[in-house]
């Protein structure tokens, strides 16, 4: 192989690379990975009846939660 290629290929490699660093950077920054407790319901509830009480359980909280701010100024640390 002749020089040019050889350098040609690790330019471009380097560019993809730096590109994929850049990409992966950006989305940690933004907050791309954030959502741990998706995959943590998933394992923790096995069927699809079991993660809907949990959802209608945490729906629950939420506006026992609301109810409780609108009449006593209650407010939860977050």
């Amino acid at each position: 192989m002749d020089n040019w290629v050889i350098a040609m290929m690790l330019t471009v490699s380097t560019i993809l690379g730096a590109l994929g660093l850049w990409a992966l950077l950006w989305g940690l920054k933004s907050g791309q990975f954030d959502d741990s407790k998706k995959f943590l319901d998933g394992a923790q509830f096995d069927s699809e009846e079991a993660l809907q009480d949990a959802l209608e359980l945490e729906k629950k909280k939420k506006e026992i939660l609301e109810k409780k701010r609108k009449d006593g100024g209650y407010a939860p640390p977050d």
